[in-house]
């Protein structure tokens, strides 16, 4: 036990560390992908900005009146002085807008491309160090190293009055200003990447922490294994399991229990799993010990079937997992219960006669040792006439069958010591056999269980008790009817049903215990039946009939000519 639950830790480490380096793994390829994507942007953006920034300022520049008529001039003198044009207007004008921190250089040149302007005087008057596409009349930015180095600059063409082209501007920015907003713009990613990065370090523990409490600290593969386990539990066992989860809902439950509990099939719209027990259907016996949580065994009834269940609680690790409950099927053992009670009356009654015979061999013994053979003779032939004493049953002699006649001589024990007149009645007519000891089993325990019913109401009345059995037989059929001196049944609840099958509730002495409803069932496995046939509300006591086919072996043509004309 010990060893399982530290293999169980140490698997949830490592499950813990597997998820963490798992989400790590994802969280750190996004921040890289993003980081990546954002400063892709952020380079094209700062980029786009620039060439916009420069063209702008190209085309403004190019428009000036006062530089197309400078450069208009300069285009049509052959020499270029470069003292005049460090002083000139247009390296005025070139400055100023440098000095406004839009531009890093503003080159104007000529229609032949000499410097008219340019950052470093010494430059004037030279020719341009990259092409000067301007002057074919079009418009160009583009990404070029100078004389002033890297930079990003964009091309104007100057056009003169009659429309011709007579000269350039060029206005750049040096990509080192553009590296810096770059990493400028590259410290915030790195902020935020950071700051993603410890709120993903932060919910994979919560995420890891609420994880282990929701599968109680398993591994994957432990899980995997309690499934396998559960299945091979819950339909490998022939008891009833029903689970109940913490919210009070049927989470399983497996097929021996819905078969005794009479359920529906998992495929079916009814089906009790994912319902609250309250809603399910069951018992309401089996409900109240599930909501109160009793453990103590509770005994139910239900789709025909005997059921003792017993509910447990579940708790691992100071966690409520709910309820399991436990279903007992104890038809069988209650059935042959009532079968062995039988089986003991009849012992009884043995032992009993034995006692009588051996009583009355001792009276013959002592009277064939005095000497007196004729007084022993006539007190053994008043014996065979008479019978036992002790188990003496008016009307048995109708009776033929020997387990049957026994039977009710052993119940003639009980009778006589309760001081309960037993009967058979004359109109009794049984000619067959019980076909087997399993058949006699059968009909002793039904028509035991109806006269200890019987007994039970003569008693409870003020008139001398009495009991009387009715048995015919029809074919390989037995009818049996027994009647009682009793007050009656006075409830019109059903006698039968499981729930009430307690004399203390019913009002009356019939239906003790579980036996009622135990040979109705037993019955009704031989496709018969068990009933009240008279329930003796006006005082004449109540009278319960059953009928057994299949009992009884079948009758010979002679039996079958006495059982002729008989009505039942």
């Amino acid at each position: 036990m010990l060893g399982g639950m530290f293999r169980s830790g140490a698997g949830t480490r490592h499950f813990a560390s597997r998820i963490m380096r798992l989400q790590f793994l994802v969280v750190g390829v996004l921040i890289v992908l993003v980081t990546a994507g954002t400063l892709f942007a952020s380079y094209d953006r700062v980029y786009s900005k620039a060439e916009d920034t420069s063209l702008t300022i190209a085309r403004t520049v190019a428009v000036l009146p006062e530089v197309v008529e400078q450069v208009s001039r300069y285009a049509q003198q052959d020499k270029l002085d470069p003292q005049a044009l460090a002083e000139g207007e247009l390296q005025r004008l070139a400055d100023a807008v440098i000095e406004q921190e839009q531009a890093y250089f503003v080159v104007i040149t000529e229609d032949r491309g000499l410097r008219l302007s340019h950052p470093n005087p010494e430059e004037l008057g030279q020719m341009v160090s990259t092409d000067p596409v301007a002057l074919e009349g079009i418009e160009a930015v583009s990404r070029e190293h100078g004389t002033l180095g890297e930079s990003v600059r964009a091309k104007v063409p100057i056009y003169a009055a009659s429309g011709a082209v007579v000269g350039e501007v060029s206005v750049g920015v040096t990509t080192d200003s553009l590296t810096g907003a770059l990493l400028e713009s590259f410290a915030w990613i790195v902020l935020f990447a950071v700051l993603a990065a410890g709120v993903a370090v932060f919910a994979g523990r919560v995420t890891v922490r609420r994880l282990k409490r929701q599968t109680l600290g398993l591994e994957p593969a432990e899980i995997a294994q309690l499934v396998r386990d559960q299945q091979a539990v819950l339909y490998g066992v022939t008891e009833g399991v029903m689970g109940i989860g913490a919210d009070k809902r049927i989470t399983v439950r497996n097929k021996a229990a819905r078969q005794l509990l009479g359920l529906p099939h998992r495929t079916e719209l009814e089906d009790v799993v994912g319902r609250h027990f309250e809603s399910a259907g069951l018992d309401p016996r089996l409900v109240k010990a599930i909501k109160e949580c009793d453990p103590a065994p509770v005994r139910i009834g239900a789709n025909g079937n005997s059921l003792i269940a017993r509910v447990n609680k579940v708790v691992r690790d100071g966690v409520d997992l709910g309820l399991v409950v436990l279903l007992h099927d104890v038809t069988t053992l209650e059935a042959l219960g009532t079968k062995l009670d039988a089986v003991q009356d009849m012992a009884d009654a043995l032992r009993a006669q034995r006692h009588e015979f051996a009583n009355r061999m001792h009276a013959v013994l002592g009277l064939i040792n005095l000497g007196k053979i004729e007084q022993a003779e006539d007190y053994l032939r008043e014996v065979m006439e008479a019978g036992p004493k002790i188990a003496q049953v008016p009307g048995l002699e109708a009776i033929q069958d020997a387990y049957l006649a026994a039977f009710i001589s052993a119940k003639a024990v009980r009778a006589h010591e309760l001081g309960i007149e037993l009967r058979v009645s004359p109109q009794s007519m049984l000619f067959g056999q019980i076909a087997s000891a399993h058949d006699a089993q059968d009909a002793t325990a039904v028509l035991g269980n109806l006269l200890d019913n019987a007994f039970t109401a003569a008693l409870s009345a003020d008139a001398e008790p009495w009991v009387e059995i009715d048995l015919l037989s029809e074919g390989n059929t037995l009818h049996i009817a027994v009647a009682d001196s009793g007050p009656g049944i006075t409830t019109d609840e059903d006698v039968f049903a499981r729930d009430v099958s307690t004399g203390s509730h019913l009002g009356n002495e019939h239906g003790r215990g579980v036996g009622l409803p135990l040979i109705k069932r037993l019955a009704q496995s031989r496709s018969g039946d068990v009933w009240i046939a008279d329930r003796g509300t006006d005082g004449s006591g109540a009278v319960f009939a059953a009928r057994l086919p299949a009992v009884l072996a079948e009758p010979s043509s002679s039996e079958n000519d006495h059982s002729e004309g008989v009505q039942l």
